[in-house]
């Protein structure tokens, strides 16, 4: 028998397996994740683009801190990395902070994924194509033979792309959606509701990216703004202003769920270590280390739009107390059933905040105590109250917030660049292709902005034959 895990010591990702019944503790839960791995193939294009490095990392990022077994990669060059996510360092230095390993073999039994026009061995394993242009990411089964053509994009739609890939590995492993390894999963950013395989033409491109920002909570979806931030390619980033705002400090389960939270973070401020980490890309950040809430007052030199990752009815009901010209807020699922699904709010909108939240302050979901897995807690010790407090914690994974964070930087990055403006999106990142979403009125975007490093011209977005994915 293991240690009594408690809420900071939990994985949010074996609570899904404890909170479904499959498994019978949190060690059993922790074993099956220990059996969940990957293997990325990379093609030379890594060595030489700023976006196959950023889906690269994004996706080690993501997949590592749900498959336990580990993530390799297969074709690492002795290459600098040239994304802003990891800049100073060689690519592989880049792969082993976040915890993937460069390889020269591939593990047979693990699924894969492929970046660029790799050589891959044969499987009758899955092994998705992770595929990108304009403003669309995913993934496609390398069998279809086919991708999208991966030139002109946003800096979003790679990281997007590894994000989908990253889920139906999950789901693979898992084994909770039969289409897993079977199906297309992607998404389009300009229009959620749209078929991502398909051209856009209406598709902007992106000359400008805000520079004033409020971000309220900074766990898992805190953490993934964070990181799609660093990812635009500002051509000046010691003129951006964030507000980080943050309370609390990094415990062991953050680390299952949050980008930027680390072993090493482990007792520090969340609010502070994202601000080291920013600072370290050329951000200016500004900490305010208290609990949000109405009694919140923005000042007028502060930024005028908040973007907001809590999970707090109560906080959630207080976003316009501030006086904040535009909030997004992006929600997660918790429980083992939606644990996979977003819904993003804007503000100003047709309802309140205070109406939309105001309802569910207090209440909570059904709770899984029931299961095998909390009754083995109990046997072994642990009082009701730590068994409540256990229960109540959401199941998490990083896939979904970074997918989240990608429609929450897209709504801003929409109304910087000539397109709509949404009030509401909600999907599941089970179903991308069943997104819906709610369109508003907006005027000119008057919070603050800069260029772009280099904008791009018109962005097309066509099928075409995949090259390189073929047997060695």
């Amino acid at each position: 028998m293991g240690e009594l895990v408690d809420p900071s010591s939990l994985h949010r990702t074996a609570k899904y397996f404890m909170d479904n019944g499959r498994a019978d503790s949190h060690d059993e839960a922790m074993r099956l994740l220990a059996g969940f791995g990957l293997t990325i193939y990379v093609g030379p294009e890594i060595a030489i683009s700023v976006n196959h490095q950023s889906a690269l990392l994004t996706l080690v990022n993501t997949a590592r801190r749900t498959l336990l077994a580990g993530v390799d990669v297969f074709g690492l060059p002795d290459a600098p990395s040239l994304s802003p996510l990891a800049p100073g360092r060689l690519l592989k230095e880049a792969v082993r902070e976040l915890g993937g390993q460069g390889v020269d073999a591939a593990n047979p039994d693990w699924p894969s994924a492929v970046i660029g026009d790799a050589t891959v061995l044969d499987t009758k394993l899955p092994r998705w194509r992770v595929t990108w242009n304009g403003w669309r990411g995913g993934v496609i089964p390398s069998r279809d033979n086919k991708r999208l053509h991966e030139d002109e994009a946003i800096a979003l739609a790679p990281l997007l792309a590894a994000a989908a890939c990253a889920a139906e590995v999950f789901a693979y492993h898992a084994g909770d959606h039969a289409m897993a390894g079977r199906r297309s999963l992607g998404l389009s950013l300009w229009n959620p509701a749209a078929d991502w395989l398909l051209d856009d033409p209406t598709e902007s491109a992106t000359a400008f990216l805000p520079s004033r920002l409020w971000i309220i909570g900074l766990g898992n979806l805190g953490q993934a703004f964070a990181w799609l931030l660093a990812s635009l390619p500002y051509a000046d980033r010691s003129g951006v202003e964030l507000v980080l705002n943050d309370f609390d400090d990094i415990a062991l389960s953050n680390e299952s769920t949050s980008l930027l939270s680390h072993k090493i973070d482990i007792g520090h401020r969340k609010a502070r270590v994202v601000a080291k980490w920013l600072e370290d890309r050329g951000f200016r950040t500004f900490l305010e280390e208290r609990l949000f809430g109405e009694w919140i007052v923005r000042a007028p030199h502060e930024p005028g739009v908040a973007l907001c990752g809590v999970d707090n009815a109560v906080a959630r009901a207080a976003l316009e107390k501030p006086g904040f010209g535009l909030v997004i807020e992006a929600g997660l699922g918790g429980g083992p059933e939606a644990f996979r699904s977003i819904s993003i709010h804007t503000f100003p909108a047709s309802r309140s905040a205070e109406e939309i939240w105001a309802r569910q302050v207090g209440q909570g979901g059904q709770s899984p105590e029931h299961m095998p897995a909390y009754q083995a807690l109990k046997k072994d010790g642990m009082d009701s109250c730590g068994l409540a407090q256990l229960a109540s914690r959401t199941v998490g994974v990083p896939f979904v917030g970074v997918v989240a964070a990608c429609l929450v930087i897209a709504e801003l990055l929409r109304r910087l660049n000539g397109g709509s403006a949404l009030e509401l999106v909600s999907g599941s990142v089970a179903a991308l292709e069943d997104v819906e979403t709610v369109s508003t009125s907006c005027g000119p975007y008057a919070f603050g902005h800069l260029p772009a490093l280099e904008p791009s011209g018109a962005l097309q977005s066509e099928l075409e034959p995949a090259s390189g994915d073929v047997a060695a």
